[in-house]
């Protein structure tokens, strides 16, 4: 106790004394034993207090604390003069109450609200309370303790929930959930009770609308049939009848009529329909028009209105279905919407209704033949573009393969090139004095123009056309005939690509060559080479007198040399 206190003075700054005969100053201690039980000593009131009025309080605190929790549990073997604080009489003595919230669902078209159940467990041992939630198996909700232990505020104020708050039938609203209270246990009402609170009446539980639109409804028992399906599986299994049938689509765009096959098995009484492919139709290939499966003939009247191209049409409603009788050669079926004229079947099949069925026709229908008239390939127009042969090759099949090379006749010229001697024909006066080379490959039947160069000519001079075929003038582009060592005579003009060239002299080579094919070559091309290189006819082109024999059997010798070294070239490569 200060100075200041004991004579009454305000506790401001001035009016404080320090007592100087204070010797102690550790802190005071908050709590107080009491029969071995440690108790929360009161806080004191005011400022300036008498000593004796504190302890009063205090007394009379825990005298009242005391008096309550005998008087809530009264123990027969304990004496009155026994003290017992509050926190052991009320340890853990816990009122549990039954209820749940209503949680809402957006943008579900299934649910709008979700009905949860929780259980309040309220501790009288410090009127804490927490809110646990029992889990659902397979619900996808977190679930468990939803509040842990705490005291729960009831207003803005913050005053905690007390047990006389509680009730049946009443709303509990803590942190913006409201739980509602549905039900207790049987300690709860009696605690309840005891304590002069009027308990409501319990109220059933709500059930979850999702929960139940999902449970199985009950299931109903239909009597078993007297058929044997394991008899008709033994002696019917892998036994098919199939029917040659003609789909008449003629309401379509198209108005075309499909053949199909209609394969009804006997070991389940299903029916399959498939499309026949022609080859070249354009078709995919996905020849199932009906997957296997049982045809209703007959529906029953009560289900005749029933949107059945919405929903399949189940086992209960089915009156009849389709069966062997029903397909009869010659008629005309309407499955599934689809009209279906059968006009043959198999040999089993014919077989089958002779041995079962003898009272059902089975004689096929024969059909009108469609005369399909032959039409000839159209090869389109030449687009320009890379060589006739490669554009020819995107019309004869899906991915072009590069057009084929005559090998023999590659191997059999490689390396030999046929050199004329030109002149450009041309109105300039420019081009008088230019010369050029045209050079003739007899592998590839191209030609290559190339200028020789002449001094203080101003042009310059080098490769004028490269290695190319160059065709003939006044033929079509899509059918052109090429230049051939036929039509290179001396003095010849060759019109290459609107340039034109008159040959002027040519080697003795190319003498020696055509007279070696004098067959395919005519006689003015060969005598105007002649001519021009000065050589007799009845001489050979080196200017010697070889018999014409001696020069046949090198030639025939030159060729079987080349056949040899073509058929060792397969071998090596090819195997």
């Amino acid at each position: 106790m200060s100075i200041n206190a004991r004579h009454g003075l305000p506790f401001l700054p001035g009016n404080t004394f320090r007592d100087v005969t204070k010797s102690a100053y550790h802190r005071s201690q908050t709590l107080s034993y009491r029969n071995g039980f440690a108790l929360p000593r009161p806080p004191t009131v005011g400022i300036g207090q008498d000593p004796l009025q504190s302890e009063e309080l205090a007394y009379n605190y825990t005298n009242k604390l005391f008096s309550e929790a005998v008087a809530l549990y009264p123990d027969p073997h304990a004496t009155l003069l026994e003290f017992v604080p509050a926190h052991v009489a009320l340890d853990k003595k816990v009122l549990r109450f039954h209820g749940y919230f209503q949680q809402r669902v957006l943008h579900s078209p299934d649910e709008a609200h979700r009905v949860r159940h929780v259980v309040v467990y309220y501790h009288l041992e410090d009127d804490s309370m927490c809110v646990m939630e029992p889990a659902v198996e397979n619900s996808g909700l977190p679930q468990g303790k939803l509040i842990k232990r705490q005291r729960l505020p009831k207003n803005d104020r913050g005053d905690p929930y007390h047990w006389k708050d509680l009730n049946l039938a009443t709303d509990l609203a803590v942190y913006g959930v409201v739980y509602r209270i549905t039900n207790c246990d049987a300690f709860t009402r009696e605690f309840l009770e005891s304590e002069g609170i009027l308990v409501n009446e319990p109220e059933p539980m709500p059930v979850d609308p999702y929960t139940s639109h999902r449970a199985q409804p009950q299931r109903s028992y239909v009597s078993p049939s007297d058929f044997d399906h394991q008899r008709q599986f033994l002696t019917l299994d892998r036994k098919v009848l199939r029917f040659f049938a003609l789909w008449d689509n003629t309401d379509t765009l198209y108005k075309e009529t499909r053949p199909v096959t209609i394969q009804y098995y006997l070991v389940d009484d299903t029916v399959e329909i498939r499309e026949v492919h022609q080859a070249n139709s354009g078709r995919d290939p996905f020849p199932v028009v009906m997957r296997r499966q049982r045809l209703p003939k007959t529906i029953r009247e009560a289900s005749e209105p029933f949107p059945r191209c919405v929903l399949e049409v189940s086992p209960q409603e089915v009156q009849e279905y389709y069966s062997p009788k029903d397909f009869q050669v010659g008629k005309t079926l309407s499955l599934l919407g689809r009209t279906l004229r059968l006009y043959d079947c198999d040999g089993f099949t014919k077989s089958y209704y002779e041995s079962n069925h003898p009272e059902v026709e089975v004689k096929p229908v024969e059909l009108p033949k469609k005369e399909e008239a032959a039409q000839e390939k159209e090869v389109p127009p030449y687009n320009g573009f890379g060589s006739l042969e490669d554009s020819l090759q995107n019309c004869l099949s899906l991915i072009p393969q590069p057009p084929k090379k005559d090998l023999l006749k590659m191997l059999e010229n490689d390396h030999k090139v046929l050199r004329y001697i030109a002149r450009l024909d041309s109105q300039n006066p420019h081009d008088e004095g230019r010369h050029f080379i045209l050079s003739y490959y007899l592998a590839s039947n191209m030609i290559s123009i190339f200028e020789k160069p002449t001094r203080n000519s101003g042009i310059i001079a080098g490769k004028f056309l490269e290695k190319t075929r160059v065709p003939k003038p006044g033929f079509e582009v899509d059918k052109p005939q090429f230049y051939s060592p036929a039509d290179f005579a001396i003095g010849a003009t060759v019109v290459v690509f609107s340039h034109r060239f008159v040959l002027t002299d040519a080697d003795h080579y190319v003498l020696k060559y055509l007279e070696s094919v004098s067959d395919q070559i005519p006689n003015h091309t060969l005598d105007s080479l002649r001519n021009r290189l000065g050589v007799h006819p009845d001489q050979g082109t080196t200017g010697g007198n070889q018999p014409h024999e001696e020069q046949g059997r090198t030639q025939q010798a030159f060729k079987n040399n080349t056949l040899v070294a073509m058929n060792d070239y397969f071998h090596y490569y090819f195997g």
